[in-house]
């Protein structure tokens, strides 16, 4: 599909399809539907505890050391990340102003820091601005018409070349810490980068294939090679994690429709695809101010800022050319784009060992050991996640949030041909559910999938109680650091508090993964409007659930569990209502409606048939009666429309 934007509300004007009313009676509510419900309950309780306690009047965080590096920005916007996710899920009618005001009290706590020029990150990888502007990427889903200004006037920085941040001759990105300061150069402001020693026994040296110099050892605060070595072949020309720029400048055509926007996405996404055909699949971490691969590492493809070999490997190259790549194709519709990833996961995957995660050399076994639990020593599939001058290294198991993404958009047979090879070769079963929250607040992807797949179906259930648990977990944290005097070591801790958990919700309501954490854009099969307040979000006393995503057969129930008043949900294909719904198979009762007659004491039982109608629109109108519920199965033409932040009250679609 090729869009313009000419054609950026495609559907708008095409008629209402006939609204579709439940009929069938809810006589014993199911569990995942009380717990969800119960969990939207808590989490409203939990975020406005965490604001309490943690944030000033004008919505800052209570901090008041100073910031002594280039590092911090993300870890002051990354505690609220999740809040207007939860707004658009169906939250509280204040999350969303509330959402607003921490990013403008933030926004002004980091100015005041001298971290930001006008509101944008002065300059600093994309790993970490990508953290940053989660934020920002919900916030203009919920309310587009107060945030474009501030999201096209951000884009502007990378798709304006006289900005000083993108060379259009070369196609690349001019340096790895870039932003709205165009005098910040380099990696860092003193003499060496501030390496600790700790991150140094965690994840090594960058340039490690470089000899240290004569007289050394050298205290890391004197090492050369965390000197001018490194400013002069790390901190100028471009690095793959740059990629995740694409997330900004697609909110940007999102927004707008404005065809500049897909235009700088085709050409700089379409530069890093070429050099990873030329690197035989693999897509390389750094490119010279030229556009030359290798030109500033003698000729190595690895070994760049945030690259193969330091510090993260795939977590950082990976995530961020996986932003870029579903930039790309969501853009103008070529899938091809993804096979940047694809290619490069599957050199990952042929380099893979099973093993247990005890034997292996990662350099996060803390993460592991909360994640695998009693399997750290179970023998499963490790994938490298690093490469240097001695090869592969750095083996950890696999994390599914890039191939779950990448079947999620294609929903394609390799790509989920992939994920089942995955789970076939992984000696831990997937429908297992640890109770653990990472920062990303994601990692249960693997359960979700095989829920999916029909093989679990008691996860939802699971996976509630398993977000219930970190919620009251992270509000027993809030009553031990709410009085703490935040040092710049500790800024993290807020991080830690979060309480506002929304992976669950996502899998279950939207059917769709956890957004990728390093500045992507939501996936989302289906979302919710609630037609009487005319507002994002699932109804008062309603809950979703999505069992099925294969677009010939996406399925959700709704369930009322008012028991008396009326809701109605307008059903949405696609988080940008990319989608098509082209038919709606449901349930509903016969014309008698039960089994019984009233001298059949508690013995009453709903005639369940199924209908059928036609339908050619992003949105669905269900009416709710009190205590009902039914389940549709939607047969969906995906991203057959122009993504937008449009929603069924814009354009009267539905309603």
């Amino acid at each position: 599909m090729s869009v313009s934007s000419a054609d950026h509300t495609s559907d708008e004007g095409a008629p209402a399809p006939t609204p579709i009313r439940a009929e069938v009676p809810l006589l014993e509510p199911p569990g995942w539907a009380v717990s969800q419900r119960a969990l939207f309950e808590l989490l409203d309780h939990a975020w406005r505890r965490f604001a309490r306690d943690f944030t000033g009047p004008d919505g800052r965080l209570n901090y008041n050391d100073r910031l002594t590096t280039r590092d911090g920005v993300d870890d002051f916007y990354e505690v609220f990340f999740n809040w207007p996710q939860l707004y658009l899920l169906g939250g509280a009618d204040d999350l969303l102003p509330a959402s607003e005001k921490h990013w403008e009290g933030v926004t002004r706590q980091l100015t005041e820091l001298d971290m930001l020029r006008d509101e944008y990150e002065r300059g600093y990888d994309w790993f970490h601005q990508g953290e940053s502007l989660l934020l920002l990427y919900f916030l203009c889903m919920a309310a587009p018409d107060r945030w474009s200004e501030r999201a096209l006037r951000f884009a502007e920085l990378y798709v304006d070349s006289s900005k000083g941040n993108y060379d259009p001759e070369h196609r690349v990105i001019t340096r790895p810490h870039n932003g709205s300061d165009p005098d910040r150069s380099g990696l860092f402001d003193g003499d060496v980068y501030p390496w600790l020693l700790k991150e140094a026994e965690t994840y090594g040296f960058p340039l490690d294939w470089i000899p240290e110099a004569e007289g050394g050892p050298f205290p890391l605060s004197e090492d050369p090679r965390l000197g001018a070595q490194m400013r002069e072949r790390m901190g100028v020309g471009d690095t793959a994690v740059n990629l995740a720029a694409a997330g900004l400048v697609l909110n940007a055509w999102i927004l707008s429709g404005e065809e500049r926007y897909r235009d700088w996405i085709v050409e700089y996404v379409g530069a890093w695809r070429e050099r990873t055909r030329a690197n035989e699949g693999l897509i390389p971490d750094n490119a010279g101010p030229t556009g030359e691969v290798g030109s500033l590492l003698e000729g190595r493809w690895y070994g760049g800022h945030y690259g193969w070999s330091w510090p993260h490997g795939w977590h950082s190259v990976g995530h961020a050319a996986c932003v870029a790549a579903l930039a790309a194709a969501t853009a103008t519709g070529d899938d091809d784009y993804l096979s940047m990833v694809a290619s490069s996961l599957d050199t990952l995957i042929g380099h893979g060992k099973v093993m247990p995660h005890t034997e292996a050399d990662s350099s996060l076994p803390s993460k592991w050991a909360v994640e695998l639990g009693p399997d750290v020593t179970t023998p499963t599939l490790h994938l490298p996640f690093r490469h240097n001058d001695s090869g592969w290294f750095d083996y950890n198991p696999v994390t599914p949030p890039v191939p779950v993404a990448l079947w999620h958009h294609t929903a394609s047979d390799a790509d989920r041909s992939r994920l089942e090879q995955l789970r076939e070769a992984d000696g831990i079963d997937w429908r297992t559910v640890r109770p653990f929250r990472a920062k990303e607040e994601s990692g249960h992807e693997k359960a979700w999938f095989a829920f999916l797949a029909g093989d679990d179906p008691d996860y939802p259930e699971r996976i509630l109680a398993t977000a219930q648990a970190q919620i009251r977990h992270r509000l027993r944290r809030i009553d031990r650091y709410r009085d703490l005097d935040v040092p710049e070591a500790d800024i993290h801790v807020w991080q830690l508090c979060n309480p506002v958990a929304t992976e669950a919700l996502v899998q279950l309501t939207w059917g769709g993964p956890q957004v990728l954490y390093q500045g992507g854009l939501q996936q989302a099969r289906l979302r919710y409007h609630d037609a009487e307040a005319r507002r994002a979000g699932l109804p008062p006393d309603v809950a979703a659930l999505v069992s099925s995503i294969d677009p010939e057969a996406t399925t959700v129930e709704l369930v009322n569990l008012a028991p008396e008043a009326d809701r109605t949900v307008i059903v949405q294909a696609g988080a940008f209502a990319e989608h098509t719904i082209t038919a709606v198979r449901y349930t509903t009762c016969a014309d008698d409606g039960w089994i019984g007659d009233m001298y059949d004491y508690g013995h009453c039982e709903p005639v369940v048939t199924e209908a059928e109608q036609s339908c050619d629109s992003a949105f669905l109108r269900v009416h709710l009666p009190a205590s009902t519920r039914i389940r549709l199965t939607l047969r969906l033409s995906l991203r057959t429309n122009t993504p937008s932040y449009r929603t069924p009250f814009t354009s009267e679609e539905g309603v």
